[in-house]
């Protein structure tokens, strides 16, 4: 059974994050919120998409959807260009949303801030030239690749205070497993169970490697919903019905069930949901209006 997996990093420019993340440890004395990019001029910028007032202009967008493009050849995928803005342009909104919610929380990057990140950047690139190439290379200039430097900073400590909020430990299944490829498969197991079959060695005679063995299972960490919803409706010893995926078809036991810690891989994806669900409810809230 596989598992979700939600991106934990929003931000699409390799540079850009690593240096976001320098220094993010320490909080910066709050002070009253700045806006962030520039405040808008009387005639507003053409925009991609405007976030709670704020602009996400074209060329921002075009920029970035441009080292999206280039980032993903590399790795010889394929995307349509209607798919790769569409991507880059929710990434880009959840940033901005992540960046208005850290400003709210008091949280400023002062122009010192600032510096000492792009500082710690062309050292890391080998010097203030090297740092400029870099910036010409990924379509900034001085003033954008600043403005996008402070908005990832931002965006970066309140994604941290988001996924740090998530708890060690939870109620989860310690779930095992008959898994077929066929469905008729799947209900000859099904009716060897009901004749009275043991499910481990059923189990173990279908997976001999594994032995159907899941581990403990936090909920929303399958990547099938009507799996994560069979599963948790399941008491200690329960055994589900046929639960079809596109993984295959499924048997599932609830071996059982209690408060337990969570592994370093469902602390991942238990963060990685936090943080979709809080940019998904943020959202919802907030006025997004996009360019026609």
């Amino acid at each position: 059974m596989q598992f979700k997996r939600i991106f934990l990093t929003l931000f699409l420019t390799v540079g850009i994050s690593a240096c976001a993340s320098l220094g993010t440890s320490s909080t910066p004395t709050p002070s009253i919120p700045t806006s962030t990019p520039e405040p808008p001029t009387p005639t507003p910028p053409p925009s991609a998409a405007v976030v709670n007032g704020e602009y996400i202009t074209l060329d921002e967008f075009n920029a970035e959807l441009a080292r999206y493009q280039s980032s993903i050849t590399l790795q010889g995928l394929s995307l349509s260009d209607e798919e790769a803005g569409q991507v880059v342009l929710e990434d880009m909104i959840a940033q901005v949303l992540l960046s208005q919610a850290a400003r709210k929380e008091n949280f400023e990057v002062t122009d010192a801030d600032l510096q000492s990140r792009i500082d710690a950047l062309a050292g890391q690139l080998g010097g203030a030239d090297a740092l400029s190439q870099w910036q010409s290379s990924h379509g900034y200039d001085d003033a954008s690749f600043r403005i996008a430097l402070k908005r990832s900073v931002e965006a970066a400590w309140m994604r941290d205070n988001i996924i740090a909020a998530v708890p060690t430990s939870m109620e989860q299944i310690h779930l095992r497993q008959i898994l077929t490829y066929n469905e008729a498969d799947a209900q000859a197991a099904l009716q060897e169970l009901n004749a009275g079959t043991d499910f481990d060695e059923l189990a173990a005679r279908y997976d001999p490697v594994t032995r159907g063995e899941l581990g403990w299972v936090p909920p929303g960490y399958l990547l099938d919903s009507g799996a994560d919803e069979a599963v948790f409706a399941l008491q200690e010893g329960e055994v589900s019905g046929i639960i079809s995926t596109e993984a295959g078809f499924h048997i599932f036991k609830a071996v059982e069930r209690a408060e337990h810690e969570l592994s370093p891989d469902a602390l991942l994806a238990m963060q990685e949901l936090a943080l979709k669900e809080w940019i998904a409810d943020q959202r919802e809230k907030s006025d997004v209006v996009l360019a026609p």
